[in-house]
C-alpha cells in the first residue's frame, strides 16, 4: 500500500511539472479533414494536431466542458458544459474564443453531431415526448433534438432514444445506437438484452432498421468515407474494439483492432483516419494499418487552488460527549474535531486525506479514540494531549500525539470502551465482534462471520453494560429480521432477548443496567406491502423482578415507596462527629461492586411498550430517574421531541423541532440533551423546552488531489471486502487497482473521477454499480412545465398546444385551454422562434405566471394567471396518463373482460394501487394484464408472488347469494406479466420469480439479471458510488446476477410504431390473455 502512495505521489509531481503524457484524455473527436483532434482533459477542451505535439486549450471555464463534436466544415465545435447547473449545449469557433449557449433546459443535454449542412447541432436530452408516443415516461429514455447553430427554437428529430448519432453527407441517413434502459454506461463485458445495438434511419421512408442484434454491446457508429460501411465499437471479442460492417450486409463484421485489457472508447472518423481513446490516451488508425498512439503534451495551470482552508460549521456525521461533559468530539468531512459544549472553541484532531470515523472518548477522558482507513485497511487510533497538565481540554490544546491502538492485517473499527476502561469492543475484519483486554491484548470473539453479514462500513451496533461485563447487540440475523442479543463480554453467554419475527433494534441500557429500551415495529402501522415502511415503538425489558415490580406501581404507591425510603435512610445513617467528617472527606471513596443482577426466570416476559402511539422513531432516552421517556418521533413531517410520563402515561410534544432523523446523548448530569440532526449539533433542555444550536467554529486544510487518491483507495478496498462473489466475476481486482490508480494525476474534477470509478467498477460486470457526481451552483437553472404537449414543427411565434395534460396546471375548470390554441406570451414576453422555449420557463415553477393565449389564427386572445409545475410533477402526470391510455386500450380491445395495472416500482404505493384496482374495479374481469415494464426495483417480489397466486378454498354464501370467500386479499384469476429490458433490481426478481413459480404467461423482452442489493455510499466530494454486497439465487440455486429472464412470448416495440401510437407488446398481451380466459 505504501508503494502505491509513493507511486501516486511521484505521478502527481510529474503531472504538475510537465504533463508530458496525460493519462485521462477522453471524448476524442477528430476533425472532418483528419488534421486535428479535440478532446476533454481536466474539464476543459483541447485541440491537438493528428500527429501529436502540444495541445491547444480552447475552453477555460471553471465548469466541466466535454463531448466536443466538429461541424462538417471544421470551423466550429459544439460541446456540453454545466455552467448553469446542468449540462447544456454550447458552440464555439474551433480556433477558440467565446462560447455561445444554445440550449436552456435544466435536464442534461449531450451533443452528438452537426446537421449535414452545419446549420444545427443534433443532441440528446429528456425534454418532452410527442403526444403520440406510447413509451413509458422515464429519464432513461431521452429524445433526439436539433437546435440552430445561431440559437433558437429546439426541434425534435425522434421522440425515441437515439445516441451518438451521425448524419450522412446528404442528410438523408442517420446511424446511431439505441438506449433500452438506465444501466451504467461504463459497465463492461456483459451480455444481456439491455446492451446497445446499432440502427440506421432512412429519412425518405421514415423508417428505422436494426443493424446489430446480439446480446453484447455494439455502440458509437461512424460512417466510412464512402458511407457504404460503418465503423463502430463492439465487445464481441470480450473487450471494446473497433469493428467495421458493410451497410449492404450488416451481418458481416470485421474486427480492426485487438486491444484486450482496456476498452476502446470514443470513436470518430475524418480524413480517412479513425481516432479513439485507449488506456486514457489518444490513438489514431488508418484502415489496414496498426493503431498509433498520439503523443500529447499539455501545459496549463490549475483553475482553482487544489489545497485550501475550508470552514467546518456543519456536516457533522457523528458525535461523542466527553466523560466530564465539557467537550464534544465529532466527525465532519472525514476528520475528527473536538469542540467546547458551547461551540466557541474547536480543535481539529486529525489532519489526513483519509477518512476517520467512529469517534469516542476513553472512559477517563484522556484520549480521543477513532478508526481511520489508512494503508489499505481500517485501524483504531487514539490521540492524547502532550501538555495535559497545562491543557486539560482537547478543544484548547496545542500539541497532540496520535498512536495506533489496534492495527493488524485486517480491518478494525467501531471502537467502544467498557465503562471501566479495561476492555475495548470493536469490529474486526468487518464480520466479527471482538472484545479486547486493553492491558494484555487478549481477545474474545463474541460474534463471528457465521453470525454476521456485511453491507457497508459501520453497519453494526453494540453497547456496554454499566458493569462492563455485558453487551447489548443489534443483530441483523437476516435482511428481513433483526434481534437484540445479550452477550457476556467473556464469551460465556449469548441470549436472544427478543426472539421475534419483527424488527427489534437499537437497544440501550437504562436504569443503572436494570433494564433496557429498544425499538420494535410489532405494534406500529405497517405498509400494506411487508417490505414497506412501518412505524415503531419504544419497548423496555426488565432484567430484575424488583425493577419490573417498581415499574408497575401506581403513581400513589410509587410516591409512598419513595417517602418510606427517605425516612428509612435518615434513621439508618449514623450521626457523624466533625472529626469523622473530616477524615471521611480525606479518604478516597471505595467503589462498591455494582455487578448487574439478572433474574433469568421470566425475564423475556418482563417487557412493556413505553410509547402510547407508534411513529417513525429517531432516537429515545430515559430521564435520570427513569420516570420519563424522551423520544424523537415523526408522524407526518419532521421529527419532534416527545415526552411520556411512564407512571401516568401522559404524553405530549416537548419541543417542536421539525428536523430530520437524529441521535440524542445526555450530558454528564443528564439534564441536557445533545441532538445531532441534519449535520448540526444542538443543546436541548427538555424540561424548559429550550433549544440552542451549537455554532461550531472549525476549519481544516483541504487537499483535493490527496482526497481523491484516498477516495479511490477506499472504493477499491471496500469493493474488495464486500463484493458478493469471491472471484470478482473472474476479474483480477489487484491488477485493476494498479491499472486505474495511474489515471489519478490526470483527473481534474468530480465528474472525471466518478467516470473513472465507473470504468473500474464496470470491469466487474455487475448491476447496481458505478459512480455518480453532480455539481451544484447557487440559483441553478430549473425548467418549469406548463403541463402540455406541443408541436415541435410549429412555425412562427408561440407554443402550439397539441394536448392539455389531465390534472396539469392548465387543466382547470376556470380555464378554457384546448388543443390547437397558441400560447403567445409568457409574463409579457413574446415567444419567438429565435429562442429556446425552455428559457421562458426558467425558475417559474409554483410562481404566478401570466400567459397570453390565442386560437390557431392568433385571434380570440385571453390572459390567464397560472402556476407552472416542476419537471418532477410533470413526470407524475405523464405516468398517470400512460396508465390511463393503456387501461383504455385494454378495456376497449377486450370488451371489458380484462383489466390492466402497471407497477412502476417495488414499494408500498404501487402495491396499494394494484390492490385497489384488481380487487376493486377489475374484480369482475376474467383476468388482468400486469405491466412491469421499466420497473426500477425496490422490495416487493414476495408480496406480488403471494397476491397473484391466490386459490379459492372457502365460499361464504346464503341460500340466495354468494357473499364472499377466501382468500379475501389475493387475486385468484389469471394474470399475464409484461416485462422488458429495463426492468431492474427487484423488477428482475419479480420477472424471474413469476416465471419460476409459473404464475402465468410472460410477454415482452428479456430482463437482464440484476436481482441484487445495492450498496450505495456517499463520498467526501459529494459523489456517490456503489457495488453489490448481496445478490440473490433462484429456485435452482443459480446466482440471479447476470441470469437473464426470458419471456414466454418475445416481442419488441419497434421505432416507427411505438412513437406513432402503437404499443405492440400491449396488443399482443391483450390477444394472449383473451385467448387464455376464453373470448
Amino acid at each position: 500500500m505504501k508503494k502505491l502512495f509513493t507511486l501516486l505521489f511521484s505521478l502527481t509531481l510529474l503531472a504538475l511539472n510537465a504533463q508530458e503524457t496525460p493519462k485521462w484524455i477522453r471524448y476524442q473527436s477528430i476533425s472532418p479533414n483528419g488534421q486535428q483532434i479535440a478532446f476533454t482533459y481536466k474539464g476543459d477542451l483541447y485541440v491537438v494536431p493528428v500527429g501529436g505535439g502540444e495541445a491547444r486549450q480552447i475552453t477555460f471555464h471553471e465548469a466541466h466542458d466535454y463531448m466536443p463534436v466538429w461541424s462538417s466544415d471544421g470551423q466550429k465545435i459544439a460541446f456540453a458544459s454545466d455552467r448553469y447547473g446542468n449540462f447544456d449545449v454550447f458552440v464555439m469557433s474551433a480556433n477558440g474564443g467565446p462560447a455561445t449557449r444554445l440550449t436552456y433546459h435544466s435536464n442534461d443535454e449531450s451533443p452528438f453531431t452537426f446537421s449535414h449542412d452545419d446549420q444545427s447541432v443534433i443532441f440528446g436530452a429528456q425534454r418532452m415526448d410527442t403526444k403520440e408516443h406510447r413509451q413509458y415516461p422515464t429519464g432513461s429514455q431521452p429524445e433526439l433534438y436539433s437546435v440552430p447553430v445561431k440559437g433558437g427554437r429546439v426541434d425534435q428529430i425522434f421522440t425515441i432514444p437515439a445516441e451518438y448519432v451521425q448524419v450522412s453527407k446528404d442528410g438523408n441517413t442517420m446511424i446511431y445506437h439505441d438506449k433500452k434502459g438506465g444501466e451504467n454506461e461504463w459497465r463492461k463485458h456483459h451480455t444481456s438484452a439491455i446492451t446497445r445495438d446499432l440502427w440506421i434511419y432512412d429519412k425518405a421512408s421514415n423508417t428505422h432498421k436494426m443493424l446489430t442484434n446480439r446480446a453484447g454491446e455494439d455502440r458509437q457508429p461512424v460512417f466510412s468515407a464512402d458511407e457504404q460501411s460503418v465503423y463502430y465499437l463492439s465487445e464481441a471479442s470480450g473487450t471494446f474494439n473497433v469493428h467495421k460492417m458493410s451497410l449492404a450486409n450488416p451481418s458481416q463484421s470485421q474486427q480492426l483492432t485487438s486491444f484486450d485489457l482496456h476498452p476502446v472508447r470514443f470513436l470518430s472518423f475524418g480524413g480517412g483516419t479513425l481516432a479513439f481513446g485507449y488506456d486514457g490516451e489518444l490513438y489514431t488508425m488508418r484502415e489496414g494499418a496498426q493503431p498509433q498512439k498520439v503523443n500529447v503534451t499539455i501545459r496549463t495551470q490549475e483553475k482553482t487552488n487544489k489545497d485550501k482552508f475550508i470552514s467546518i460549521n456543519g456536516g457533522v456525521r457523528e458525535m461523542a460527549v466527553s466523560p466530564n461533559g465539557k467537550e464534544i468530539a465529532f466527525v465532519a468531512r472525514g476528520e475528527v474535531f473536538v469542540t467546547s459544549v458551547d461551540g466557541s472553541l474547536t480543535k481539529r484532531i486529525t489532519d489526513t486525506p483519509e477518512a476517520e470515523q467512529f469517534v469516542t472518548f476513553s472512559p477517563d477522558g484522556k484520549s480521543v479514540v477513532y478508526a481511520a482507513e489508512r494503508n489499505g485497511k481500517w485501524s483504531i487510533f487514539k490521540s492524547t494531549r502532550i501538555r495535559e497538565a497545562q491543557e486539560p481540554f482537547f478543544f484548547a490544546s496545542t500539541l497532540l500525539k496520535e498512536e495506533p491502538m489496534i492495527s493488524g492485517e485486517v480491518d478494525a473499527y467501531m471502537p467502544n470502551f467498557s465503562p471501566d476502561g479495561k476492555k475495548l469492543a470493536y469490529i474486526k475484519d468487518r464480520r466479527n465482534l471482538v472484545v479486547r483486554d486493553v492491558a494484555s491484548g487478549n481477545e474474545v470473539s463474541l460474534l463471528t462471520q457465521d453470525d454476521l453479514f456485511h453491507m457497508r462500513d459501520g453497519d453494526k451496533y453494540f453497547t456496554w453494560s454499566p458493569d462492563s461485563k455485558w453487551l447489548l447487540v443489534d443483530w441483523s440475523k437476516l435482511l428481513n429480521n433483526s434481534e437484540v442479543l445479550l452477550l457476556a463480554a467473556d464469551g460465556s453467554q449469548r441470549v436472544n432477548l427478543t426472539e421475534s419475527g419483527y424488527y427489534d433494534s437499537s437497544p440501550k441500557w437504562v436504569n443503572e443496567g436494570k433494564q433496557m429500551i429498544w425499538f420494535s415495529n410489532r405494534d406500529g402501522l405497517k405498509s400494506l406491502a411487508t417490505s414497506g415502511r412501518s412505524q415503531s415503538d419504544v419497548y423496555t425489558m426488565f432484567f430484575t423482578q424488583e425493577a419490573y415490580d417498581q415499574f408497575n406501581m401506581s403513581k400513589e404507591d410509587y410516591e409512598l415507596m419513595q417517602e418510606i425510603e427517605k425516612e428509612t435512610k435518615k434513621k439508618e445513617e449514623p450521626k457523624e462527629e466533625d472529626g469523622d467528617k473530616k477524615k471521611k472527606k480525606e479518604e478516597p471513596r471505595k467503589e462498591e461492586s455494582k455487578d448487574l443482577k439478572f433474574d433469568w426466570d421470566g425475564m423475556k416476559e418482563r417487557k412493556a411498550r413505553l410509547t402510547i402511539h407508534s411513529s417513525y422513531l429517531g432516537d429515545a432516552v430515559l430521564s435520570k430517574d427513569g420516570e420519563k421517556l424522551y423520544y424523537l418521533a415523526s408522524f407526518e413531517a419532521g421529527q419532534n421531541l416527545w415526552v411520556t410520563n411512564l407512571r401516568t402515561r401522559e404524553t405530549k410534544q416537548a419541543i417542536r423541532l421539525n428536523t430530520g432523523f437524529g441521535s440524542m446523548t445526555w450530558d454528564k448530569d443528564m439534564k441536557n440533551l445533545y441532538l445531532l440532526s441534519g449535520g448540526r449539533i444542538s443543546k436541548i433542555d427538555p424540561e424548559s423546552g429550550k433549544q440552542e444550536g451549537i455554532s461550531i467554529r472549525g476549519e481544516m486544510t483541504y487537499d483535493e488531489v490527496a482526497e481523491r487518491a484516498y477516495m479511490f483507495d477506499h472504493v477499491w478496498i471496500r469493493t474488495k471486502n464486500i463484493f458478493y462473489e469471491p472471484t470478482y466475476h473472474g476479474v483480477d481486482w489487484e491488477l485493476m487497482r494498479k491499472e486505474y490508480a495511474k489515471y489519478l494525476p490526470s483527473i481534474g474534477n468530480g465528474y472525471e473521477f466518478s467516470e473513472m470509478l465507473s470504468e473500474m467498477l464496470g470491469e466487474l460486470n455487475v448491476s447496481h454499480s458505478g459512480a455518480r457526481y453532480g455539481s451544484s451552483i447557487e440559483n441553478a437553472d430549473a425548467t418549469a412545465s406548463l403541463g402540455i404537449f406541443f408541436d415541435y414543427k410549429h412555425q412562427g411565434n408561440g407554443i402550439h398546444i397539441t394536448e392539455v395534460i389531465e390534472g396539469g396546471p392548465l387543466d382547470k375548470a376556470k380555464f378554457n385551454v384546448e388543443p390547437g390554441m397558441i400560447i403567445q406570451k409568457i409574463d409579457g414576453e413574446t415567444i419567438t422562434p429565435d429562442r429556446d422555449i425552455a428559457a421562458y420557463l426558467n425558475r417559474k415553477a409554483d410562481k404566478f405566471t401570466l400567459l397570453e393565449i390565442t386560437d390557431a389564427k392568433g385571434e380570440n386572445k385571453q390572459e390567464i394567471t397560472m402556476k407552472p409545475i416542476s419537471l418532477g410533477a410533470e413526470r407524475g402526470l405523464l405516468y398517470e396518463r400512460f396508465v390511463r391510455i393503456n387501461e383504455a386500450e385494454v378495456k376497449e380491445k377486450s370488451n371489458g373482460k380484462l383489466g390492466y395495472v402497471h407497477i412502476p416500482g417495488m414499494s408500498d404505493g404501487p402495491y396499494r394501487s394494484i390492490f385497489e384496482d384488481m380487487l376493486g374495479k377489475y374484480y369482475e374481469t376474467k383476468g388482468v394484464i400486469v405491466d412491469t415494464r421499466f420497473n426500477g426495483g425496490g422490495d416487493l417480489v414476495a408480496d406480488l408472488a403471494m397476491f397473484f397466486t391466490g386459490e379459492p378454498f372457502i365460499t361464504y354464501a346464503t341460500a340466495a347469494k354468494v357473499v364472499g370467500g377466501e382468500p379475501t386479499s389475493r387475486w385468484t384469476k389469471p394474470t399475464l406479466a409484461m416485462f422488458n429490458e429495463s426492468n431492474y433490481s427487484d423488477g428482475h426478481c419479480f420477472a424471474q420469480g413469476y416465471t419460476d413459480l409459473k404464475i402465468g404467461t410472460t410477454l415482452g423482452m428479456p430482463v437482464p439479471g440484476t436481482c441484487s442489493f445495492a450498496g450505495w455510499e456517499g463520498l467526501p466530494n459529494g459523489g456517490r458510488w456503489g457495488v453489490v454486497p448481496v445478490s440473490a439465487k433462484d429456485k435452482s440455486g443459480r446466482w440471479m446476477e447476470n441470469l437473464q429472464t426470458e419471456p414466454d412470448i418475445k416481442i419488441k416495440n419497434m421505432p416507427g410504431l411505438i412513437d406513432r401510437g402503437r404499443d405492440e407488446q400491449l396488443e399482443k398481451a391483450i390477444e394472449t390473455l383473451l385467448r387464455e380466459v376464453g373470448n
